[in-house]
């Protein structure tokens, strides 16, 4: 598998409560996802101060989902992300077991 040239992009979080989320866009400079047992967005911050960089487009930096098929030595793959609710809880909704 080829080594991504920059970490994936969070395309959409549809998780308006989080301190990274503004209008949709996930504004923190990297995200991690999963617990090596559920593809929940570790990153997720609850509202309170607004966090991140307002110009920055939020990132993948790890994975700990090794069974997903865009996981590759705990790195994402996938051209993006979304971020949103799996029933109740904030999941990589790109997340796909291999």
């Amino acid at each position: 598998m080829d080594v991504p040239s920059e970490m994936p992009a969070v395309n959409a979080c549809a998780v308006q409560e989080c301190a990274y989320n503004r209008e949709g866009d996930c504004h923190a400079l990297a995200i991690t996802v999963g617990d090596s047992r559920h593809p929940h967005c570790d990153t997720f911050l609850g509202t309170g101060p607004e966090g991140g960089e307002p110009g920055a487009t939020g990132r993948v930096g790890a994975c700990k989902m090794a069974d997903c098929r865009h996981n590759n030595r705990l790195e994402c793959h996938a051209p993006g992300i979304t971020v949103g609710y799996r029933q109740s809880e904030v999941d990589c909704l790109t997340y796909s077991p291999a």
